[in-house]
């Protein structure tokens, strides 16, 4: 398997740069420091042996959340209704929202 690129001050000033940081010279050193530690940590899990490992999202269990879309009666009309602010022969009344052109 191939290694990871480690991360030098070049590449810490670039990405510096795209990312409009100013960061100071103690900063541009721990930076590439700790970017080249958590690449040679990715390098360490990437050489695990995973061939015999089924590809997943997820380590959990797989699982439908939603609840069955099961048909049944609405509530009466008058029931819906009994809180509108308005209503009008059996509907909700609302003012208009377009107008005629």
């Amino acid at each position: 398997m191939s290694r990871l690129m480690s991360i030098d001050r070049a590449v810490v000033d670039h990405v510096a740069r795209l990312a409009r940081l100013a960061l100071t010279e103690d900063e541009r050193d721990r930076l590439a420091e700790q970017l080249s530690s958590i690449l040679e940590h990715i390098n360490v899990i990437s050489e695990a042996e995973t061939s015999a490992t089924a590809a997943s999202a997820t380590v959990l269990p797989s699982r439908d959340v939603m609840a069955a879309d099961v048909a049944r009666p609405s509530e009466p009309v008058a029931a819906l209704l009994a809180n509108a602010p308005a209503q009008e022969d059996g509907y909700f009344r609302v003012r208009a929202v377009l107008e005629d052109e």
